[in-house]
């Protein structure tokens, strides 16, 4: 018998000040049994720096044709193709031809920073790239505050995030990888 998606509740406060988006979303968050606390709440904060009304999770790591998140508009177009942790090469361009905006946010740490090096040149011919990585230190304390219901506050400036989470306050760092040096 296959194992099912854990359901999560969240009650995601945004405050992003670089974009001024302010607003609150309820989401449900299926975790799929191989996926870690640390990669779900990447992605929730993928959520919080992408948050628009149009902007939903998607089947995510049980289906290879869709991102961890993706905002479309009211005729179904793809807007924007999110995706969490070390995505394959063909993902990747595959959400490129499909939608206008790719984002990738990482958290690996070394893992990351060698995933990188191997995709720079093949993301680098498309101006649809965008690629970021959390400190990995703070995602995986993050992780630690995990709950069926959670109430979590993320206020974003620059390129930090404090993210509030059962009463406990995290501030994580966002540094975008440049695709041309």
């Amino acid at each position: 018998m296959a194992l099912r998606a854990t359901i999560y509740k969240v009650e995601l406060n945004v405050a992003d000040m670089n974009r001024h988006h302010y607003a609150t979303y309820p989401l449900t968050v299926a975790r799929h049994p191989s996926e870690t606390d640390e990669r779900m709440m990447v992605r929730v904060l993928a959520f919080a720096l992408n948050a628009h009304e149009d902007l939903n999770f998607t089947k995510g790591i049980s289906d290879a044709e869709e991102p961890d998140l993706w905002q479309k508009d009211l005729t179904g177009a793809i807007k924007c193709w999110v995706e969490v942790g070390q995505p394959e090469d063909k993902r990747l361009l595959k959400g490129s031809g499909k939608s206008d905006q790719v984002k990738v946010y990482c958290f690996g740490g070394a893992a990351s920073r060698i995933w990188w090096e191997g995709m720079r040149s093949t993301l680098a011919r498309s101006n649809k790239f965008e690629v970021f990585s959390f400190d990995p230190v703070q995602t995986k304390s993050l992780a630690k505050v995990v709950n069926r219901n959670m109430v979590v506050h993320v206020t974003i400036e620059d390129s930090t995030l404090t993210v509030i989470a059962d009463d406990q306050t995290f501030t994580i760092g966002v540094e975008p990888w440049t695709l041309k040096n």
